[in-house]
């Protein structure tokens, strides 16, 4: 009888195959500054010991599948199906543009494309997403009529790539990116409408100091929004994109193809604070001006993987 450790090597291509034949993308990495950073694969759950990566694991989510608006009220709406955090964080300053790579994204999943920052007052490595309060730091939906363009077909056509820019004047600390898709084609029916969420973790360099209010994902939508039962075919005029209001400090960015990218992550990376002198209970006017920095701790570099190419 074969013996079971060989198992894994005939299941997980099947498995894999099983995912790329449905439709629907998966978030895979992030570029910032050129530098790539591994995000989650469903392959992971085979390795021993999985990598190190800045991507939410999501180990429920073998068939590539969504989040229904009958579920919006769970957990699964933080991060995905099961999603646990991810072990490492991307560091970013203030201002920084991310992109967000997925898996190839298919034409008729048309729909709105929206981002969200939480605080995890903390390290995220350890975050309960069930407390993270989510603003929205960017959103797009019906971006052009008359060719009937939707974000996520700018998406697509951008290389399976999304940029987000990370708000100047956030206070510095650790927070979960959380992306996401929400595609209209079945939105005419009763939870028809279909959610795509994936996080990340980030170490955010900022001299910022605003610390915005936001809401737990399960608050974000309900089934009954206009953006999200929605009938895509029956010739709309408008679309409201669901979800809070968009955070005020949030900054435009230009969706284009991305450039190349340069190099790979070697570390793994968490915020920190300085440590601060106290003296009779007090922070002294020197320790409170002490530096932040970021820290690393040396991995497995990830490896430059392909962009996907878009449909034609």
């Amino acid at each position: 009888m074969a013996s079971s450790t060989f198992l894994p090597s005939i299941i997980l291509p099947i498995l894999l195959s099983a995912v790329s034949v449905q439709a629907h993308g998966i978030a895979s990495a992030l570029v910032v500054d050129s530098t790539f950073y591994d995000g989650y694969n469903p392959s992971y759950q085979w390795k021993s010991p999985p990598p190190t990566v800045v991507g939410w694991s999501v180990p429920d989510d073998l068939q590539n599948t969504f989040i229904s608006p009958d579920k919006f009220n769970t957990p699964d709406m933080v991060c995905h199906l099961g999603a646990k955090p991810a072990g490492a964080a991307a560091p970013v300053k203030g201002g920084d543009v991310i992109e967000v790579q997925w898996t190839p994204w298919p034409a008729s999943h048309k729909g709105p494309v929206l981002d969200y920052l939480a605080n995890c007052n903390g390290p995220c490595e350890t975050a309960d997403k069930t407390k993270l309060k989510f603003f929205k730091i960017g959103e797009s939906g019906w971006v052009d009529k008359a060719s009937d363009l939707w974000a996520a077909n700018v998406l697509m056509n951008n290389n399976n790539s999304w940029l987000v820019r990370i708000p100047e004047d956030i206070a510095p600390g650790n927070y979960v990116l959380r992306h996401e898709i929400i595609s209209l084609h079945a939105a005419a029916n009763p939870n028809g409408a279909q959610s795509y969420p994936f996080c990340y973790n980030l170490a955010v360099d900022s001299a910022g100091t605003a610390s915005p209010a936001g809401v737990a994902a399960t608050e974000l939508y309900k089934a009954a929004d206009p953006g999200i039962k929605f009938d895509l075919f029956s010739h709309p005029t408008a679309y409201v994109i669901p979800g809070p209001a968009l955070y005020s400090g949030a900054l435009p960015v230009s969706q284009s193809k991305p450039a190349a990218i340069t190099a790979t992550a070697t570390g793994v990376y968490a915020y920190t604070v300085a440590a601060r002198a106290r003296a009779a209970g007090a922070i002294t006017a020197a320790a409170a001006a002490a530096p932040t920095t970021l820290v690393s701790a040396p991995k497995a570099a990830s490896p430059i993987l392909p962009r996907a190419t878009p449909a034609l």
